[in-house]
C-alpha cells in the first residue's frame, strides 16, 4: 500500500513511518514544507500528486497555549484542516487516520472515558481537535479517529521543546538528584511505537470508526516520575508538588484517562501496560546508544 504520513517528522510520524516500512508498505512523508493543512488546494494538490490508499494525519497545532492564545489558527489547522484532508481523502476513496486527544474530555468523570462518553473540552485545543473530528467522521467514511494520551517517543516533538517526558526527568534526574512533579493529574502514558503498531494493525481491519489507543492502566506524572527512575536506575529523589505549586495558564482535565473498549470489543488491542511500555523504550534507548 502507499501511505501518506503527515507531519513524518514528529515523534509518532517517525515511528509510522518506521512501522510501515516494515509491513513492505511504501510509505510517503509528508512535512509541512510539503502540505498546508489550512490550505484546501495545498491538500488536493499535495495528495492527488502522491495518490495515496491510506493517509495518516499526525499534524496539528499540539501546543496548549498557543492554541488559547490564537485560536483562529488552531481551529484553521485542527479543525478546517482535517475537512480538508476529509473531503480530498474522500475524493481519493483513500483512507484517513485521524490522530486526536483525551483532551476532548473535561476530567471529570473519574473513570477511564470510552469511546460514548459526551465530550466537554476545557481549553481551545481541545475544541479545535473535537471539531477535526467531526469534521472526518462526517465527510470520509473510511476513516479511524484514534485518541491518544501522554505520548512519548525515541524522535523529538518539536511542540514540547524536542525532548518528552521521559528524557526531560531522566535530565533533570541526573543534573539536579530530584525533582518535583504533579500528582493531581492523571495519564495512561503511551509509547509513539505502540501508537504506531495499532495504527497499522488497524488499517488491515476495515473496522472504520472512532478509537480509544492508549496504554493500559494509568498514574499521576509523579508516579510516572518515579517508575522512570526505578526502571532506568537513576538515583534521584522525586516529590510530589504541592497543589496549585505549578499553575496551569490554560485549563486542563485532571483525569485523562481511557480506554480502549473498541479496540478490546474486536481483539485488536495491542497496547501493553504503560509500565511494560515504558520498559521496551527504555530498553531500546539503551540499546541504540550502545
Amino acid at each position: 500500500m502507499r501511505v501518506a504520513v503527515i507531519g513524518a517528522t514528529g515523534q509518532l510520524g517517525m515511528d509510522l513511518s518506521r512501522v510501515f516500512t516494515q509491513h513492505d508498505d511504501q510509505v510517503c512523508p509528508l512535512s509541512h514544507s510539503e502540505i498546508e493543512l489550512s490550505s484546501v488546494r495545498s491538500v488536493t494538490d499535495c495528495l492527488n500528486r502522491v495518490a495515496p490508499s491510506i493517509v495518516v494525519n499526525t499534524a496539528a497545532m499540539h501546543h496548549v497555549e498557543n492554541c488559547e492564545c490564537d485560536p483562529e489558527n488552531a481551529f484553521r489547522v485542527n479543525a478546517l484542516g482535517s475537512r480538508n484532508l476529509a473531503l480530498a481523502t474522500r475524493d481519493l476513496s483513500a483512507l484517513l487516520v485521524h490522530i486526536s486527544t483525551d483532551y476532548v474530555f473535561d476530567g471529570n468523570l473519574r473513570r477511564p472515558y470510552v469511546e460514548d462518553d459526551a465530550p466537554l473540552p476545557l481549553n481551545v485545543y481541545g475544541n479545535s481537535k473535537l471539531a477535526g473530528e467531526y469534521f472526518v467522521r462526517s465527510i470520509n467514511p473510511k476513516h479511524f479517529v484514534l485518541r491518544t494520551s501522554a505520548l512519548y517517543g525515541s524522535h523529538p516533538c518539536r511542540a514540547k521543546g524536542g525532548r518528552n517526558f521521559v528524557e526531560l526527568m531522566m535530565k533533570l534526574g541526573r543534573e539536579r538528584g530530584f525533582v518535583r512533579v504533579v500528582n493531581d493529574e492523571f495519564v495512561s502514558p503511551t509509547s509513539t511505537l505502540q501508537l504506531a503498531t495499532q495504527v497499522r494493525m488497524l488499517c488491515d481491519s476495515g473496522e472504520y470508526g472512532l478509537y480509544h489507543a492508549t496504554a493500559e492502566g494509568s498514574c499521576s506524572w509523579y508516579e510516572f516520575a518515579k517508575e522512570i527512575f526505578a526502571q532506568s536506575e537513576i538515583n534521584a529523589d522525586v516529590q510530589a508538588a504541592d497543589p496549585n505549586e505549578f499553575p496551569a495558564k490554560v485549563p486542563r482535565p485532571k483525569y485523562s484517562v481511557l480506554e480502549n473498549r473498541g479496540l478490546k470489543r474486536l481483539g485488536l488491542n495491542v497496547f501493553s501496560t504503560w509500565q511494560a511500555g515504558l520498559h521496551e523504550y527504555l530498553s531500546a534507548s539503551c540499546a541504540l546508544v550502545s
